[in-house]
């Protein structure tokens, strides 16, 4: 039998996983020139967040440039299971308290270091999987022979990112609990080889429970040597694998996937380091031009620096206006503009195929909006009228003013008429 106080210390550890319902169990976060802010993702038991409310949605954004599976929280079945695995580690530990039986302590430690092992394992599995797994044919950034598997755990430089990924509060939670379990499996180990013998030289009721007393041993040391033996097997189990224990909350199913998704995601879009756009914070950035806050997603454009930094702004009109007062002062390495018919989606300015019709009433009045597919440029112009353009061609009419373009309006606001005409293809 377990000890009065190795029973009480094994209910607690097992009461503590609890706190895996409401902590959270991994936090990740990335650093890098396009988010000064950093970007980030917490992964709960049951549940996948964004640090910041838009960064789950940005994530998915970095995703589509580089052909990378979406992180669906619904889709992912360990979100399902995970609760019930920890439920049952919780139920095991407090039976185990309960009977105090170390046949039960040793179940409830392997119990505990086998889902450990397996989820570093699910971990690894979806970290390669998100990582070489990638849409070449949907992917706006190609790099032949790039894969985007980030470390296990820790802190890593990957091209210009600053990659960070650390248990939770709940995950630590998780790894204490795991390692008091090893360490009250040495404890009764340890206890049992130095029982007492019982005076008749049979075992007494309740024997294992006693104290040593006088540095007694056992004459013939079966009985403390097979505890001893069965003890041991546990506990050298966990010396081999203790430093895996508190990898648990990273590989429990949900973590696995998510780190992997979120780190490959970011990382993949520098493009071996260079340059490279990002998602817009609808209702949050304002236009670098006009100052207003960026509202609508069919609408939108990005200037990349050679630096890194990203300009944004709430219309291709503001685009061209920025460039034509600002060419010289801004060192730009590559333009960006929204996809109309996908919005919040941004394309190359020299790829992208143009429409300028008033029925689009684009934030300043232009009517101008771009879009990836030439036929859903075409579409939309059947529907709406106007003039097809390409990017020289939207330059050139800016050299000599776009139609109501003046930026009349109040910075912070857009016209009441603003917004898409019609609901875009995709939308």
């Amino acid at each position: 039998m377990m000890s009065s106080r190795s029973r009480i210390v094994i209910l607690v550890a097992a009461l503590a996983l609890g706190l895996l319902y409401v902590l959270p169990m991994w936090r990740i976060s990335l650093e890098a020139p396009q988010y000064p802010e950093g970007l980030g993702m917490v992964i709960r038991i049951d549940d996948i967040v964004g640090q910041k409310p838009h960064d789950l949605s940005n994530i998915n954004n970095l995703n589509h440039y580089i052909g990378m599976k979406r992180i669906v929280p619904d889709a992912i079945p360990e979100l399902v299971f995970m609760p019930w695995i920890v439920a049952g580690l919780m139920a095991l530990g407090v039976l185990t308290a309960a009977l105090g039986r170390r046949a039960l302590l040793h179940a409830w430690v392997a119990a505990f270091l086998v889902v450990s092992v397996a989820g570093l394992v699910d971990f690894w599995k979806w970290e390669y999987d998100y990582g070489h797994d990638l849409d070449e044919e949907t992917a706006i950034i190609k790099i032949p022979g790039m894969s985007y598997q980030p470390p296990l755990i820790g802190s890593r430089q990957i091209l210009n990112f600053k990659a960070h990924s650390w248990p939770g509060s709940g995950g630590w939670i998780a790894i204490v609990s795991a390692l008091t379990g090893v360490g009250v499996v040495v404890s009764e180990w340890r206890r049992s080889r130095v029982a007492p013998p019982p005076p008749d030289g049979t075992e007494a009721p309740g024997r294992p429970d006693a104290e040593p007393v006088g540095g007694e041993t056992w004459a013939d040391g079966k009985v403390g040597g097979a505890d001893g033996e069965v003890g041991a097997r546990p506990v050298g189990g966990g010396s081999k694998v203790g430093g895996k224990v508190g990898a648990k909350p990273a590989g429990g199913g949900p973590a696995a996937g998510a780190l992997a998704l979120l780190a490959a995601s970011a990382l993949a879009l520098q493009g071996c380091g260079a340059p490279s756009p990002r998602p817009i914070a609808y209702g949050e950035e304002s236009c670098a031009h006009c100052h207003m806050t960026l509202a609508q997603q069919a609408f939108g454009a990005e200037i990349v620096t050679r630096t890194g930094k990203v300009v944004v702004f709430d219309a291709v009109e503001c685009l061209v206006a920025y460039l034509a007062e600002d060419a010289d002062a801004t060192p730009v390495h590559s333009i960006w503009v929204v996809d109309y018919a996908h919005p919040g989606e941004l394309i190359r300015a020299e790829e992208a195929s143009f429409l300028m019709s008033p029925s689009l009433r684009s934030p300043m009045g232009a009517g101008l909006a771009a879009f990836a597919a030439p036929g859903d440029r075409e579409e939309a112009m059947a529907a709406l009228g106007g003039e097809a353009m390409a990017w020289n061609d939207v330059r050139a009419v800016a050299a000599v003013g776009l139609p109501a373009a003046g930026h009349t309006h109040e910075p912070g606001g857009h016209p009441a008429t603003s917004g898409p005409a019609h609901t875009p293809a995709g939308a």
